[in-house]
């Protein structure tokens, strides 16, 4: 057995670099990779690796930064359109697991306390298989939105339920236990969901130093996990609580979450899963009868009733078999909270070694199984959801541009944050350069000035003009729009006239493309100055343009780079101008039809012009 810490450190990490490329070679997924490892060089097999402190503590955290992950990948636009199929599927997944478990263990001649026990058990699962999802891109799809909001819940009602008998079997506890657990839940809400955003909000408008940021995560992680396992909850939980409260501040396509995929993904998980298989001992399955029996009971129970709870909630919600697939793959993996449960229960004397040993041999074979189940459903969605995009790809070409400022950074930003194919960047000295630009191109353009970090932005504050929806290019504009919105967490606000307000709310309660988005009534284009009197400090100005000639094009935009300067100079603004087709076929037709501002409004911009004639002039006299 290995003793030396640097013998035992060189060990983990060539097993760490080393099974991820052999898995690939053998077509096996690698968190059964690196379980199957585990139990070679552990202490049941080679007994190559002695049991470590340090190596249990990175693994802990690798459980947590699975859990995180999921709480900061979740689309919360998406989310909150699966809100109800989540809660839905959430109550299916610990139901009937619970309910199985519980009437398998009664028929067995398990106790009451002890079957209901096991029944919390098999409605908890951990999403161990969630990095194959991430891996293959298919996190914000309509089942893996369901899974992660049902798993809160699955793992809070099985957590619940552990409390509920441990209760019982504390003396003297009564209400004081449960007044002190809502106290100490209500704690542990405060501080993640009140005082995390505060000190979030508080360091992203004041620093950027993408390494300073993972620590700050890091430490919120670590500490709603601690504050979650004080109040008598699972790390986990809070672990996942954390992610939540998160999410806006750390968007998908951010230096600082490629930074903590990265970390977790390449250290914590694989140590995570290698502390799993250290613990399995395979000899206990042919020990005796006792142990087989019960785990082949444990496993038969868990599969039959995840699999009944995806395939209720592939019917509820009319999915196809490889949601209800992928579902299934992702819920009956389990490890932290069953490992938590068993252990308490062997610990108050409600389960004995038989059961502790059929456990951890169910946590090896699901794990495997999930794995594989996961790695075909994540592929096959995978595949279609690129064959659908390529059906859908257009040859739009944007262009980014900024206008006056040197800022590169803040335009590859946006337009990562935006998912802008292959964008061109360039750099206006002044607004005339920019229109000059715009009107010579006709790709879609983007004129961008940052005032404040983007995943500082509450709100999108998007102005319509009239006749905005006959552009040929304005869905790609609406697009652009939800996936900024999703990236940052942000809520959008259409300024736009009934015409415009038909098809943007169709565009936003598209499934799978849902916006959460609020309308104001905005009838001409002058009435955007009446968003300078209700703009925030945190909100974001979107501007939809258009080129001369066009459907949505208004003579008033001229005054566009005036206003911005003189209301608008203390916010972050975004300009969009709608591809124009000049030199191709289907080209847009030019309409002589423009709409046209009020007599008033043209009486005020000629007051103003000829004001500023005659101060010009006065100027030159005096020189």
């Amino acid at each position: 057995m290995i003793t030396d810490t640097y013998a035992i450190l060189a060990l983990v990490l060539a097993i760490i670099w080393l099974v991820p490329m052999v898995c690939r070679v053998i077509h096996v997924p690698a968190i059964v990779g690196f379980i199957i490892v585990g139990i070679v060089v552990g202490e049941h097999g080679l007994g190559l690796i002695a049991p470590n402190h340090t190596i249990d503590v990175l693994g802990k955290m690798g459980m947590l930064y699975i859990m995180l992950q999921a709480g900061i990948e979740i689309d919360m636009n998406d989310f909150r359109q699966y809100r109800l199929g989540a809660v839905t599927f959430g109550l299916y997944t610990f139901l009937f697991p619970f309910m199985m478990g519980l009437l398998v263990a009664r028929v067995m001649g398990i106790s009451w306390q002890t079957s209901a026990l096991l029944g919390a058990m098999f409605g908890s699962h951990t999403l161990m298989t969630y990095p194959i999802v991430n891996r293959y891109g298919v996190q914000q799809s309509a089942a893996v939105n369901m899974t992660v909001g049902a798993t809160m819940l699955s793992i809070t009602l099985s957590l619940l339920v552990l409390a509920v008998l441990k209760s019982q079997l504390l003396a003297g506890d009564g209400w004081q236990y449960w007044w002190t657990l809502a106290g100490k839940t209500a704690l542990l809400g405060a501080v993640t969901f009140g005082a995390f955003p505060m000190i979030a909000k508080w360091f992203f408008h004041h620093k950027q130093a993408t390494a300073a940021g993972f620590a700050m995560v890091m430490l919120m992680l670590v500490g709603s996990a601690g504050l979650a396992n004080w109040a008598g909850l699972e790390g986990i939980l809070g672990a996942f609580l954390c992610g939540v409260a998160l999410n806006k501040w750390v968007p998908n396509l951010s230096p600082l979450m490629g930074r903590i995929n990265f970390v977790g993904n390449t250290i914590f998980v694989p140590l995570f899963l290698l502390g799993v298989g250290m613990m399995i001992d395979v000899r206990l399955v042919v020990a005796g009868w006792g142990t087989a029996i019960m785990a082949l009971a444990m496993i038969g129970t868990k599969l039959a009733s995840k699999w009944l709870a995806a395939w209720l909630a592939q019917r509820t919600f009319r999915l196809s078999s490889l949601d209800r697939e992928l579902m299934f793959g992702l819920t009956h993996a389990t490890a932290a909270g069953t490992l938590a449960i068993v252990t308490i229960g062997y610990q108050v004397g409600l389960f004995d070694v038989t059961i502790l040993n059929g456990t951890i041999v169910m946590i090896l074979v699901l794990c495997t199984t999930a794995s594989f189940v996961t790695e075909h459903a994540a592929k096959e969605l995978a595949l279609q959801e690129e064959a659908r995009l390529e059906s859908e790809r257009t040859e739009d070409r944007w262009l980014v541009m900024q206008v006056g400022e040197q800022r590169d950074e803040a335009l590859r930003t946006i337009s990562t944050f935006s998912q802008l194919p292959e964008p061109e960047f360039v750099t206006a000295f002044d607004w005339q350069a920019a229109e000059q630009f715009v009107e010579r191109s006709g790709k879609s353009v983007v004129i961008y000035h940052e005032h404040q970090p983007l995943n500082t932005i509450n709100r999108l504050l998007v102005a319509v003009p009239q006749h905005a929806e006959k552009e040929r290019d304005f869905i790609s504009c609406f697009g652009q729009i939800r996936r900024l919105s999703s990236q940052i967490g942000a809520k959008v606000v259409f300024y736009c006239d009934d015409d415009a307000k038909r098809p943007l709310q169709a565009l936003c309660a598209r499934q799978g493309k849902y916006l959460r988005a609020s309308y104001r009534e905005m009838t001409g284009w002058e009435d955007v100055l009446q968003i300078a009197k209700q703009i925030k400090a945190d909100d974001m100005l979107v501007l939809i343009q258009a080129r001369y000639s066009t459907p949505s094009y208004n003579p008033l935009f001229k005054q566009v780079p005036r206003m911005l300067k003189e209301f608008f100079g203390e916010y972050s603004t975004l300009l969009l101008f709608p591809e124009q087709r000049t030199h191709a076929e289907g080209q847009d037709i030019l309409l002589t039809d423009i709409p046209q501002p009020s007599a008033i409004w043209r009486l005020v911009s000629s007051v103003k012009e000829w004001l500023l004639r005659w101060l010009r002039r006065s100027q030159k006299q005096k020189q």
